[in-house]
């Protein structure tokens, strides 16, 4: 039986109330149906994949787009989504606001709003204007029956301000802020994910695993990791699959085809759907 938004926000809540679970990241409606056949207890989407999806780079793709692409998502699973709702959409609290607002209203169970500008000059926010945008985003999601969960993201790995020390202060003054769950994407060595951990708790983390690396879930979540993500991680494996067929191609080669999926599997994968 589907389940209402109600009982996926609840259930995605709940998730973060203890261990470490894994939040994959589908890029379209398939990718989405298949990762919720393998037992995922959650998704969540991915800016990157769905903007390389539609022929963009990454935070190119406009606010109706990813509001669509949420929408999409949303209704292809019965699965809680966390939504990558990038930096808001909005530079000033009360567009942030609006655009939260907008995000809530398509069913996500989570959303998370960055501090980056997009500016290479100045590519993070003021930490006062950042915080005043979490802000705006919480009493979006209040007003709107606060069952939504926020995330705050702090960029500076992503943004070229690797300074794990200001990372931490965003990270703390998000929290004040109203986010529900924290999120430093670039942080990589068992010191800066143990100092995180412990600077915000006992709020959940979410660590970013795009690729490959030392740690297994069961050890970060042993370094008190509540939730590990993937970003760009899957569709940019899917991408290197179909690239290298591409070039096989191109080369009159048909080699790489060789790992591709069978049609028949993924027609008993989607057979369900009308």
């Amino acid at each position: 039986m589907p389940r209402t938004v109600a009982e996926k926000r609840a259930a995605f809540r709940a998730l973060h109330e203890s261990g470490c679970f894994m939040l994959p990241n589908p890029w379209d409606a398939g990718s989405a149906r298949y990762l919720a056949t393998l037992g995922f207890k959650a998704l969540a989407t991915t800016s990157s994949g769905f903007a390389w999806s539609q022929g963009y780079a990454d935070n190119h793709v406009t606010r109706d787009a990813v509001l669509a692409h949420l929408r999409e998502i949303v209704e292809a699973t019965d699965l809680p989504v966390n939504a990558d709702f990038e930096s808001g959409f909005g530079a000033t609290p009360d567009e942030v606001a609006e655009s939260v607002k907008l995000a809530v209203a398509t069913g996500v169970a989570g959303l998370s709003i960055e501090d980056s500008t997009g500016d290479a000059a100045s590519p993070l926010f003021a930490v006062d204007v950042a915080v005043a945008r979490m802000k705006a985003a919480r009493r979006a999601i209040d007003e709107t029956g606060g069952d939504t969960l926020l995330v705050g993201r702090a960029e500076n790995f992503f943004a070229g301000k690797p300074d794990i020390d200001d990372a931490i202060a965003r990270l703390k003054a998000y929290s004040d802020a109203g986010a529900d769950c924290l999120y430093a994407p670039g942080i990589k060595t068992r010191e800066q994910i143990e100092v995180v951990v412990k600077a915000v708790g006992p709020k959940p983390v979410n660590l970013l695993i795009g690729g490959v690396s030392e740690f297994t879930l069961s050890d970060v979540a042993a370094l008190g990791v509540r939730r590990v993500s993937v970003g760009g991680g899957l569709a940019r494996a899917a991408w290197g699959g179909f690239m290298r067929a591409a070039q096989g191609l191109v080369d009159g080669r048909f080699d790489g085809f060789k790992d591709a999926a069978a049609g028949n599997d993924l027609n008993g994968i989607f057979e369900d759907r009308a």
